[in-house]
C-alpha cells in the first residue's frame, strides 16, 4: 500500500492496490518455497499480479497502471542489481556478470509475466464478448472495425 501512496493512487483504491501487490508477492514467495527458482517465481508473481490488476481495473473502472506499478515494485530485483554493481566495482568480473545475468533474466521474467497476463486477459475478453461480433450495434455505411473506409 505504501507504493500506492507514493505513486498518488486515488485514496479509495489504496486497499485494492495493496491487495493486488500483496497477492503478487505471496505468489512469488509461495513459488520460491516450492523451489522453482527466482525467475519462475518472478514470472508467476507478475502474471497473477497482471491478471488481478486487469480484474480490479475492470471492477473499479480505472486504468490498469494504477494497480500494476505499485504491485510490481516489490518484485523488482533491486538488491541483486546492487550486488552485481558492487561485484563489478570490486573487480569480481565473473561473479558480476553472473549476477547481472540473473538480474536481467529476473526483470525479463517480470515483464514477460505482465505481457502474458495482458494477452490472456485480451483473449478472455474477446471470447467473453463473442469474438468481437457487433451484437446488434449499427455503424455507418462503409465502416468496419478492421478497415475504416
Amino acid at each position: 500500500m505504501l507504493f500506492s501512496i507514493l505513486f498518488n493512487a486515488p485514496k479509495r483504491l489504496l486497499v485494492a492496490s495493496g491487495f493486488v501487490g500483496a497477492t503478487g508477492w505471496i505468489i512469488y514467495k509461495f513459488t520460491l518455497d516450492l523451489n522453482y527458482g527466482t525467475i519462475m517465481a518472478a514470472f508467476f508473481g507478475s502474471f497473477i499480479l497482471g491478471i488481478m490488476s486487469h480484474t480490479m481495473s475492470r471492477h473499479y473502472k480505472r486504468p490498469v497502471i494504477i494497480f500494476i506499478v505499485p504491485g510490481i515494485i516489490p518484485l523488482v530485483p533491486g538488491g541483486a542489481a546492487y550486488e552485481a554493481t558492487r561485484l563489478l566495482v570490486t573487480n569480481s568480473y565473473t561473479a558480476a556478470v553472473n549476477q547481472f545475468l540473473e538480474v536481467t533474466l529476473n526483470a525479463g521474467a517480470i515483464a514477460f509475466g505482465i505481457l502474458c497476463a495482458e494477452i490472456f486477459y485480451y483473449i478472455y475478453t474477446r471470447i467473453k464478448q463473442g469474438y468481437g461480433k457487433l451484437k446488434g450495434k449499427t455503424y455507418r455505411k462503409g465502416y468496419h472495425m478492421n478497415n475504416r473506409i
